[in-house]
């Protein structure tokens, strides 16, 4: 029997074959695989392509949001603009009824300072629509306030108008220029009403002065009465031939208490002319100096201003001031009694109301506007001081005291311009040369009577030598030691030449006095004697008649009258050896 061979291959034949299922799955599997593959090929390049898509429609969104934010700006620009072209040309209810429903006080400061602005931006916006819309409201609301302005402004008006005793000052720097803001706003808005209350005001403030300057300068008058003084010449004068320091201090602002009105009242009260002319010229001074700077802010041109902060009140510095009528005044002004007698110290600035009154460079157009309300307020006042300078003049005043009074005239028109008054300084200043004429008039007729004497001529109608005694040359040595000494203490400056060249006249005529005196006799011993006396008596009292040794005029004089003092003590010397 024959084997077959086992073939070498049929293990692994049985071996796939036992395995071709598994096999079939596995091919399945890979198919299925690769079908799914493709799939998510097919779906990757689907949205790479939605992706592609988005993302421009990202880019887009990108630049809309762009223009968008873009177009936003624009808005919010236009919208700033819009919002406040909105806000200055609508009227807040609040506004609206404090100017309809409430009375002028101090909340008006802040609300008509907003009104006004809001008026100027509707006037502005004339081609906005809705700025033309609202133009009537806004006139409306201007009526209102020019109206209730006005009535306000007039009864602060009416006390000064009303009565004297009102303290003007307090009003003026408490009252009106706290509240000249409003008024400001009228002379913006309501030229008509703002220049109708300036002449009520005007109106007012003249009676006032006027009233209280004719009842001050009556009682001046009535003192002056009762002292009666007349110009007498050197020669035939009969005043103490001592200076009189107490009256001489009356050239000064800051001197003797001035004379008030009330003391008109008592009979028994005198005062010399210069201490009249003193009182009514300070009085004059603190009150037109205070009027002036008041006009000169309360009724000064107004410009358009900005909106203003909250307003707050300018500290007010209590000072008392000179009054025709004795009321005590806010207003740092000249270092005399008032005429209640108050004192007070000199200010070391230029004066103001209140001491807030900056002096700034105005137009010609501004300061004549300012001007001449002034000189419409103070007309009545000018007119009662140049009669009663009038009155002092006229018959002439002995030399001294008129010298006096003009000394003071000048200080009180330098203190003037200090305190910056131009109008009060210009009527001052000519009232001082009213003076000089009378004074060098006065001067002229005291050299020519002493000439006279001098050359031995009689001042009657028929020429005839005049006598003369000792006692009369030795009167007339120690009048001419008063004449000098008060000139130089009432004369600072050592180069004024009117004053020092008829003091120079006067002496010639008093040594020719002299000589002529003494040459009576023929004995040279006698007279060198008697003219060493009368050099002596002038030497003492021009020494000892005043505390100004060191002024150059006097050292002068006294070393001419020693000189000739020296010269006939060797005319004694040389008659006695001779003898």
């Amino acid at each position: 029997m024959s084997v077959e061979p086992v073939s070498e291959h049929a293990p692994v034949g049985n071996f796939y074959r036992s395995r071709a299922k598994e096999y079939i799955e596995l091919h399945d599997q890979v198919e299925t695989s690769v079908s799914l593959l493709d799939n998510l090929e097919s779906f990757l390049s689907t949205f790479q392509k939605d992706l592609a898509a988005v993302a421009g429609q990202i880019s887009e969104l990108q630049d809309r949001s762009k223009d968008i934010d873009n177009r936003l700006k624009s808005r919010k620009k236009i919208e700033r603009r819009l919002s406040g072209l909105l806000s200055d040309i609508t009227i807040p209810p609040s506004l609206a009824t404090t100017i309809l429903d409430t009375n002028v006080g101090e909340p008006w400061l802040d609300a008509i300072a907003d009104f006004e602005r809001r008026l100027n931006t509707t006037k502005t916006r004339t081609r906005v629509k809705a700025a033309r819309d609202i133009a009537e409201v806004m006139e409306a609301l201007r009526i209102v306030a020019a109206t209730k302005l006005r009535a306000f402004f007039l009864a602060l008006f009416q006390p000064i108008r009303s009565s004297v005793t009102t303290n003007m000052q307090v009003i003026q720097t408490s009252v009106l220029l706290k509240y000249n803001p409003l008024f400001a706003f009228l002379q913006r808005q309501a030229t008509n009403v703002a220049n109708e209350l300036q002449r009520a005001y005007v109106g007012a403030a003249r009676v006032y002065y006027e009233t209280g300057f004719r009842r001050y300068a009556r009682s001046l008058g009535v003192v002056k009465a009762r002292t009666v003084e007349k110009f007498e010449s050197i020669v035939h004068t009969h005043s103490s031939p001592n200076i009189n320091l107490e009256r001489l201090q009356h050239n000064e602002i800051d001197g003797p208490p001035v004379t008030l009105a009330y003391m008109a009242d008592d009979k028994t009260h005198k005062s010399p002319v210069e201490a009249l002319l003193r009182s009514l010229l300070l009085v004059f001074l603190d009150n037109a100096t205070a009027e002036y700077a008041f006009v000169s802010t309360f009724f000064a041109s107004q410009m358009p201003l900005p909106p203003p902060e909250p307003y707050t009140a300018a500290p007010q510095t209590a000072m008392s001031i000179l009054s025709p009528d004795g009321v005590s005044y806010t207003e740092s002004q000249s270092p005399s009694a008032s005429d209640f007698g108050s004192q007070r110290p000199m200010s070391s600035t230029t004066p103001g109301l209140g001491g807030f009154m900056s002096f700034v460079a105005k137009s010609k157009e501004e300061q004549a506007k300012i001007d001449t309300i002034w000189k419409q307020v103070m007309d009545p006042v000018l007119e009662y001081c140049q009669i009663f300078v009038r009155s002092i003049l006229d018959p002439t005043p002995p030399i001294i005291p008129l010298l006096t009074m003009i000394r003071l005239a000048e200080h009180v028109v330098a203190e003037i311009q200090k305190r910056h008054c131009p109008p009060a300084e210009t009527y001052v200043f000519t009232l001082t040369l009213q003076m000089w004429p009378v004074f060098q008039k006065g001067m002229t007729e005291n050299i020519n009577e002493l000439k006279k004497l001098a050359e031995g001529v009689s001042s009657g109608y028929l020429s005839r030598s005049s006598t003369t005694t000792d006692a009369a040359v030795e009167s007339i040595c120690a009048q001419y030691v008063v004449f000098f000494n008060s000139f130089v203490f009432l004369t600072d400056n050592e180069a004024e030449n009117m004053i020092f060249t008829n003091l120079s006249r006067l002496r010639q005529e008093v040594a020719k006095l002299i000589i002529r005196h003494t040459s009576q006799g023929n004995d040279t011993l006698g007279k060198a004697k008697a003219q060493s006396k009368f050099y002596g008596i002038l030497l003492q009292g021009l020494s000892k008649g005043t505390h100004h040794t060191a002024h150059l005029k006097l050292q002068q004089e006294i070393a001419h009258w020693a000189y000739l003092e020296e010269e006939t003590k060797r005319k004694i010397v040389s008659a006695g050896q001779s003898r």
